[in-house]
């Protein structure tokens, strides 16, 4: 991952991981080794502080790797302090947010299912900012600087590289009127756009779909590099669930999959879209 800190943090920790593994010591030997905790060598390998490059450096001279790599890892360390571009923002990303945007930023893949909201990177500046005030409880100025992230992020859809995106939506969040019907229209007229671009697939989940995986929201993130596994994420009011195991992945993938099999074709998906817009314009 060459891209946002976030992923590089990441992918240092899998690598640091990785490497004690091989040695078959467990974080406390490896910390004695050191003269350090075992704490601090867990918190490397978790990514849930800051790793120095003098402390990467000091652990491949201890697991002996090659220069090549000791240089590589001691540079992701290093790239790993830069600040993301939504990070500027404040308190309009909340720190439990900003490390999903982190690894958003370097998906390949995109998978996401919204059982009540259109997705975010579909929504209207309108739309974002009527969720907002509604839900978080934020001041002005952070509900400003949350509805420019979220346009910020939809960048990605559009960027050279963007991701395989495909949305599944229920047809309930078409129907739910955020704001006014004038809202939902210019919100409806959004979500085809975004559609039609090459790298996107959107399909509806009907209310006549019958059984399917009830599993509320979620997304799925895939990365270029075998050596980052998918991710799973589903978010809350104040926190989120980030899995990696592949017992979830593999679930959440077979979820998605009868997701997209009951929801109607893309292109069925969008006439249904294009008669709900017809409705809001009545």
């Amino acid at each position: 991952m060459a891209g946002s800190p976030t992923a590089r943090r990441r992918r240092l920790s899998i690598e640091l991981k990785k490497l004690r593994e091989q040695s078959a010591l467990t974080c406390a030997q490896v910390g004695s080794a050191l003269d350090w905790s075992g704490s601090k060598v867990n918190r490397m390998e978790t990514g849930s502080g800051r790793v120095q490059p003098s402390d990467v450096d000091a652990l491949c001279r201890f697991y002996d790797t090659g220069e090549e790599l000791r240089e590589f890892l001691k540079s992701l360390a290093r790239q790993a302090k830069t600040r993301g571009w939504w990070q500027v923002h404040g308190s309009g990303v909340p720190q439990w947010f900003s490390i999903y945007i982190g690894l958003e930023q370097e998906a390949s893949t995109f998978r996401q299912y919204q059982c009540e909201l259109l997705p975010g990177l579909m929504q209207t500046p309108a739309y974002a900012s009527e969720l907002h005030k509604t839900g978080a409880h934020l001041p002005a100025e952070d509900i400003d600087r949350a509805v420019r992230v979220r346009m910020e992020r939809q960048g990605m859809l559009t960027h050279v590289g963007a991701p395989d995106a495909w949305f599944v939506v229920n047809e309930g969040a078409l129907r739910n009127v955020i704001g006014d019907r004038s809202l939902m229209r210019e919100q409806l007229e959004r979500v085809l756009a975004s559609s039609e671009l090459p790298n996107v697939t959107l399909q509806v989940l009907p209310f006549d779909a019958g059984t399917y995986p009830a599993t509320g929201s979620f997304t799925m993130l895939g990365f270029p590099d075998q050596e980052d596994p998918d991710i799973v994420y589903r978010d809350g009011i104040t926190d989120a669930v980030y899995l990696e195991g592949e017992h979830h992945v593999r679930e959440y993938t077979r979820a998605f999959d009868g997701l997209r099999a009951a929801a109607l074709s893309p292109q069925r998906s969008a006439r249904l879209v294009e008669s709900v817009l017809k409705e809001y314009a009545g």
